[in-house]
């Protein structure tokens, strides 16, 4: 049973600054042709879109398990949970981030949580993931 689901999409400002493609793309086409300036403009914008689209990370929480990503934590693997907005996240983004810890960012998401690793075959320490509703991530992996 899914408890937490969300797709970290982009904001649509980025969606629009993606248009940027098409003049750059005629910039250096047109000289060529028309019809390959307008199509190659055509053809990198809708790629621009679609990777934009299909590489937006999905984080969720089931009865099972964890998942950012492509990566999943077991739930009997998950210790102390922390979520964090505004300064505290910036910092557990930047100065108190451990080196060894497994991360999953997008700038353009504010909020991060962390989630305790408890395996002592694993190395990495916690995960921080962004997220932009940190403390209903964190009621669904303490449920």
């Amino acid at each position: 049973m899914t408890l937490y689901r969300e797709r970290l999409w982009a904001p649509p400002a980025l969606y629009l600054a993606t248009a940027l493609v098409i003049p750059a793309s005629l910039l250096v086409f047109l000289p060529i042709s028309v019809l390959a300036g307008v199509l190659v403009a055509i053809g990198m914008e809708i790629g621009v879109l679609v990777l934009l689209w299909a590489l937006a990370p999905t984080v969720e929480v089931t009865d099972a398990e964890f998942r950012a990503g492509r990566a999943h934590l077991p739930r009997e693997l998950v210790g102390e949970v922390e979520g964090f907005t505004g300064a505290e996240a910036t910092a557990q983004r930047g100065p108190q981030l451990d080196a060894r810890a497994w991360t999953l960012f997008r700038g353009y998401v504010r909020g991060v949580v962390k989630v305790e690793v408890r395996d002592d075959a694993d190395p990495t320490p916690y995960w921080l993931v962004s997220v932009r509703r940190p403390d209903e991530v964190v009621a669904a992996l303490r449920a």
